[in-house]
């Protein structure tokens, strides 16, 4: 979507399937418990009426992140970097800026962690019957030693989440094709409406679920990592547009899903699916469940306080491998304020909301930020965004400050 494109070069399928790597590490990052709770209840409460917010937050993941990556390919540097050096002039507002986002990163990433130990906690618990409170601690805790232990964690993480998305991708579409929805009532799911009572709300959730404000800074820094020439760019699309859509499927597999079997019916967790499906699954739901919560959780959890480190790294300065202790003592702190509050058995429900409203607090301005720095001739040169894509940045903006606001007001209420 950018104004000129790379010199145009064939790429081998080899090549195309390596360059999913980067996208994939996104996609597990916002496929976690709370997107998969946060579709099954939109599904339950209102049918397959927010399916077009599925829709639209694919369409908008897809242009920011495609945004972020090709910053971090053209400049080889980093979402925190970029914006430190254009707002260099402007120390006021760079300081503002970069402070806000550090703060609600970090809030945000010590809610999710949370939420997300104790997501992934419900499925092995699901399976095995240990206890949640037991589980969350040492999965937390193994996090930590293939984080700050493992000596090139990113590319076998990378890996791990292809795997993830993968399985949750086969898991919910099978679902998905069991319980057999009606097509037509998806079909007009596909017309943008918002039900009355708490309709707002869902579907700014569903939106917020996906558009992850630290996603940007850690694809922008993957990206760089990854490809060093103009030339990888249509790669790096394919390889950040194909992982987004598997994504997108996954989700709007869940709502289905739940629309289908669930409709009317009261969800505290996502667990809470599995009991529908056992006239259509039998003995295989909680089973089914379980697998799909736990390779969300897993994904999502070891991406939380990747994200979190890589924006402050950006933000300060600091190197993002274990080398830097800042970095590795930041990966520790979330990892263990985490596992703290998934021990003492707090709701991981309350924590995903908490995190969400901080999030989309901070949402719009990451957004807007992004928008804003690819656009800009002197950064990206002949790679800034086209017309198209400047029109859907500032509407997904727009769509995002809304969200802010609602979040922000949402606290006092």
């Amino acid at each position: 979507m950018e104004s000129q494109t790379a010199s145009a070069r064939k790429f081998t399928w080899k090549e195309k399937f390596a360059a999913l790597g980067p996208g994939f590490l996104i996609v597990g990052s916002f496929i976690g418990p709370g997107t998969v709770t946060s579709s099954t209840r939109a599904g339950a409460t209102y049918g397959f009426q927010l399916f077009w917010c599925v829709i639209f937050s694919v369409i908008a993941v897809i242009v920011v992140q495609g945004m972020s990556a090709r910053l971090g390919i053209i400049t080889q540097e980093g979402l925190a970097e970029n914006l430190k050096n254009d707002f260099a002039d402007r120390p006021l507002l760079r300081n503002l800026l970069c402070g806000l986002v550090a703060l609600a990163i970090a809030i945000g990433g010590f809610a999710y962690m949370g939420g997300d130990l104790t997501g992934t906690a419900l499925g092995i618990s699901a399976l095995t019957g240990i206890s949640t409170k037991i589980i969350a601690p040492v999965w937390g805790l193994c996090i930590l030693l293939i984080l700050n232990f493992a000596g090139d964690a990113v590319k076998y993480l990378e890996k791990l989440l292809g795997i993830c998305v993968i399985i949750m991708a086969v898991v919910f579409m099978l679902t998905m094709v069991v319980v057999k929805p009606d097509l037509g009532a998806l079909l007009s799911g596909c017309i943008p409406s918002i039900p009355k009572r708490g309709g707002l709300m869902t579907c700014l959730s569903l939106i917020g679920t996906t558009v992850v404000p630290y996603n940007m800074f850690l694809h922008a820094a993957s990206a760089k990592r990854t490809w060093h020439s103009p030339e990888d760019l249509p790669l790096c699309h394919f390889g950040t547009t194909v992982p987004m859509i598997i994504g997108g499927v996954v989700t709007g597999s869940i709502m289905i899903t739940s629309a289908a079997v669930m409709y009317g019916m009261t969800v505290n967790n996502a667990m809470d699916m599995a009991v529908q499906l056992e006239p259509t699954l039998g003995v295989l739901a909680r089973p089914f469940m379980a697998i799909g919560l736990i390779a969300a959780g897993v994904s999502s959890a070891v991406c939380t306080p990747m994200g979190v480190s890589y924006v402050l790294a950006g933000l300060f300065g600091w190197k993002t491998d274990t080398s830097d202790k800042r970095y590795t003592i930041t990966n520790a702190a979330v990892l263990l304020t985490g596992i703290v509050i998934a021990a003492l058995g707090s709701n991981p429900l309350g924590l995903i909301m908490t995190a969400q409203a901080v999030n989309g607090i901070v949402l719009p301005v990451v957004v807007g930020v992004t928008v804003y720095l690819t656009c800009r001739e002197k950064i990206m040169g002949k790679y800034k965004n086209g017309p198209v894509t400047t029109i859907l940045g500032i509407a997904i903006f727009a769509i995002s400050l809304i969200l802010g606001v609602s979040s922000f007001l949402g606290v006092f209420s």
